[in-house]
């Protein structure tokens, strides 16, 4: 039975829908006029969505990556997909390649087993199969396994993504509130992030445009940083004052091994090693721009949500 979708009605199905970038794609597939399947392991997640579009727009489905037959009654009978599924660390050994490469690898199987136009998979800048870093190898055996499945997927690699419920700048915000100095974890590697609208909207160009069939492209914002000058920005933005103190590389090793042994794992040996490397986009690469999409910058936006975490009656800066 085809779940969502009245007469006539295009059926988009959104693997990970409920996460941050996912609720601004349900969003504009809803503004757009299809029925969203929103497919997850939490049904109960989806009732949040619900009221961005009228009574039965939005519908969960419940789809684990694992199993295949929810994978394929989830795309059954819809005109595009989008997945989105992806995680920063591992609960258990495997996590990586069963979520980013088997996951992903499920989703483009069963889209195209079942007649989908259009199949867009949302990767990472970094990902490489000789990467040592677990998450970034596994999202680049998921992007083989996607194009092996279904040759004209678009795959999109963004940056670090912002936005108001970003876990990135609201993160050292919040720690620059408890800590007396701010730790500089690989200072010098660089970073483009990218606005979350603008990736959701190179989502739906990717489902839309009758240019972009089988291509990858790489989204970053107008401006490289180094770790340390977003660092320093954000305390700036903040009005506190704290020292940038360098961590040694055989300090920070012990001190992820701690933590990722804590509940929210808030440093991983594995995210070390993806610290390692730059995160911007590469030299002639498809971006944002040949999508038709003008790029906003972190000096736009940021500030109006790291004003929560200012240290009293301080002014937000814009740059």
């Amino acid at each position: 039975m085809v779940v969502g979708g009245r007469d006539g009605q295009e059926i988009a199905t959104v693997f990970g829908g409920t996460g941050f970038i996912g609720r601004h794609v349900v969003k504009r597939l809803v503004d757009a006029g299809h029925a969203v399947r929103v497919a997850v392991r939490d049904t109960e997640a989806v009732t949040k969505l619900r009221p961005l579009g009228v009574v039965g727009q939005v519908v969960p489905i419940f789809a684990p990556l694992g199993d295949a037959a929810a994978v394929a009654r989830a795309v059954e009978g819809a005109t595009c997909v989008v997945n989105l599924v992806g995680i920063l660390a591992e609960g258990r050994a495997g996590d990586f390649d069963r979520v980013h490469h088997l996951g992903a690898a499920a989703v483009a199987q069963a889209s195209a087993a079942a007649g989908v136009a259009r199949l867009v998979h949302v990767s990472a800048l970094g990902a490489d199969a000789a990467s040592p870093s677990l998450y970034a190898s596994s999202k680049a055996a998921g992007e083989a396994a996607v194009r092996a499945a279904f040759p004209d997927a678009v795959i999109l690699r963004p940056s670090v993504v912002f936005g108001a419920e970003d876990q990135f700048f609201n993160r050292f915000a919040r720690l620059a509130q408890m800590l007396p100095a701010m730790p500089v974890f690989e200072g010098g590697t660089k970073f483009q992030p990218v606005h979350v609208g603008d990736v959701a909207d190179a989502v739906i160009a990717g489902l839309t445009r009758a240019d972009v069939a089988g291509r990858t492209f790489e989204l970053g914002g107008p401006k490289v940083w180094t770790m340390r000058q977003l660092l320093a920005w954000i305390l700036a933005q903040t009005g506190r004052r704290r020292m940038l103190v360098d961590v040694p590389a055989p300090v920070a090793q012990l001190q992820a091994r701690l933590l990722e042994c804590l509940p929210g794992k808030l440093l991983t040996r594995d995210q070390l090693i993806l610290l390692r490397r730059d995160n911007v986009v590469a030299p002639g690469a498809d971006g944002l721009e040949a999508l038709g999409i003008a790029p906003l910058a972190v000096e736009q936006v940021v500030p109006e949500y790291l004003a929560r975490y200012a240290a009293g009656p301080v002014s937000v800066r814009a740059g």
